[in-house]
């Protein structure tokens, strides 16, 4: 029998939370737009905006890369590094570049402030310097876009002219402050036509949807006798149909659908205009108990159902009672993990561990979290569609830039990135980078998926006059169509319901008239499509 239950405040707190970064993003928290429509193009001033390496050495030891933007004016940097040239470094004398240098600029690049001189007046005053190259350095972090004036053109400009960020222009101050040699080397290597990482993006979302799904089938066909939070030895002995607990699930109403979205939506506004710091440790915070309350319940029931008895063993701790010793040395190694994920979250591997919880949240949470009906299952996906339509496409018109996409790759959090979102680095993209994929996106498919799996068993339907495997292979082309508009629109953010939700819901409804059995989905209540409870829930 399944009766509604309340899930845990952190839980509560991370399921909001994960709705928030229910997008597929073109990009990762340091990446950059190369390319801006809205920037206007004059005749010999219409170059497209492209991404720069800015490649340094500091006393010719090799200190790695930063990232510029080219200008509409002047040449382009060569696309490969071997074509490149590696030139001394020197500012301008002024430092603004606003007037001619005395500095000795020949055969160098030349290094400059913003000032209150056009972007042209200093590449000029620098190419009539000598200069092979001009690097201006901005007064914030944005990179620059350099463009002309309407009666100011750059047709006589031909070196290349780029612009780096405050941060980046501060590393090449101090080295040639301190009077050492810097030397730079200008490349803008071109994307691959096609990102492959896509691929394994794309298993990784249909495989947690499926697994989730197929849960109770895969780990909870034995009945395990034990309970995380109270057990005893006398319990673990008796006869399991007699001390059986009953299911402990959340049934989601059509009332709450529509609130969970909204209050998502006023979650996603505090985290575009207020994403300092404390807010993004926050969030890590309730990730990494969601995380590891999803790890400790995939792992536990994992263990037990390939070894029933292995939960019999219990220990008694002060103040907290007995514990299984399976059960607490998975939770201690569970914690682990989350803290070591946690203190080493911008490293290059943290999305391997970002994956693992994230994926484990997910499942566990598609065992506690259920849709009763395709009712239900109506007003909670249609509202996330136009939920994600309208923080990715529409809100750039009221706030000059899409809210879902600046959220999640955390531009205005000095490099921090929520942690709600499964990540995939680029490796054959020489701008590295990482595919994204929100948590809702995978979520709200999956309480579908998981409500299709539990009526094709209530209803004793195989796989081909059943719902699940239709589902599943529309969530499939759902995603792959999402990718498709990610290629087609050169990278731009795609909201992922756009696609998922038609994929999904709209194969639930067409097959449903089809067989006339739609009647039966839509009013069907919980407790007659309820699954039996895996091994391992808390």
């Amino acid at each position: 029998m399944a009766t509604a239950t309340a899930i845990s405040p952190p839980l509560l707190l991370l399921l909001l939370v994960l709705t928030a970064g229910a997008v597929i993003s073109p990009a990762a928290a340091d990446d950059v737009k190369a390319e801006n429509a809205g920037v206007p193009k004059y005749p010999n001033c219409s170059n497209d905006f492209q991404l720069v390496k800015v490649r340094y050495w500091v006393d010719s030891v090799d200190h790695g890369s930063i990232t510029g933007m080219t200008a509409r004016f002047g040449s382009l940097p060569p696309s490969l590094e071997e074509k490149a040239s590696r030139l001394p470094a020197t500012f301008t004398t002024p430092l603004n570049g606003c007037s001619a240098s005395a500095s000795k600029l020949n055969l160098s690049v030349a290094l400059s402030v913003r000032g209150n001189c056009t972007y042209t007046a200093k590449a000029k005053d620098a190419e009539a310097a000598g200069a092979a190259a001009l690097v201006i350095v901005n007064d914030s972090e944005e990179l620059s876009e350099m463009i002309c004036l309407e009666d100011d053109t750059g047709a006589s400009i031909t070196i290349p002219v780029i612009s780096v960020s405050k941060s980046g222009g501060e590393i090449l101050n101090l080295s040639l402050a301190a009077g050492k040699k810097v030397e730079l080397l200008l490349y803008s290597p071109e994307r691959p036509p096609i990102d492959y990482s896509v691929i394994f993006m794309w298993l990784i979302a249909v495989g947690t949807v499926v697994i989730a799904s197929l849960w109770s089938d895969l780990v909870g066909c034995e009945r395990s006798n034990e309970r995380y939070d109270d057990l005893s030895k006398e319990s673990a002995t008796t006869d399991s149909s007699k001390n059986e607990p009953e299911d402990e699930v959340v049934d989601i109403t059509v009332k709450s659908a529509v609130f969970f979205v909204f209050s998502a939506s006023a979650l996603l506004l505090l985290l575009f205009f207020f994403m300092e710091t404390w807010l993004i440790w926050i969030l890590v915070v309730l990730f990494c108990i969601g995380g590891i309350e999803g790890m400790h319940f995939c792992i536990s029931g994992i263990l037990l159902r390939s070894c029933s008895s292995c939960g019999r063993r219990t220990v008694k701790l002060p103040f907290f009672g007995e514990f299984s010793v399976q059960s607490l040395s998975v939770l201690l190694f569970c914690v682990a993990f989350g803290v070591f994920w946690a203190v080493k979250r911008r490293s290059d591997y943290s999305w391997v561990g970002q994956d693992v919880l994230g994926i484990c949240f997910m499942i566990s949470v598609l065992q506690i979290v259920r849709l009763p009906n395709i009712k239900v299952a109506t007003a909670l996906l249609c509202c996330a569609f136009v939920y994600d339509i309208f923080w990715v496409f529409i809100s750039p018109y009221l706030f000059q830039r899409s809210v879902m996409v600046t959220v999640a790759r955390g531009d205005d959090s000095g490099g921090e990135a929520i942690p709600m979102v499964l990540r995939f680095p680029r490796f054959l993209d020489p701008w590295g980078g990482y595919d994204m994929l929100g948590f809702g996106d995978i979520i709200f498919p999956g309480l579908l998926l998981s409500f299709s799996r539990r009526f094709d068993k209530w209803n004793k339907k195989g796989l081909a006059n059943g719902y699940f495997v239709y589902l599943a292979v529309g969530y499939g082309v759902g995603m792959f169509l999402t990718y498709m508009g990610l290629y087609l629109m050169d990278g731009q953010g795609q909201p992922a319901l756009l696609y998922l939700v038609p994929c999904t819901l709209g194969t639930t409804v067409v097959l449903g008239l089809i067989r006339g059995e739609l009647k039966d989905l839509w009013s069907c209540n919980g407790d007659s499509t309820a699954p039996s409870r895996p091994p391992g829930m808390a």
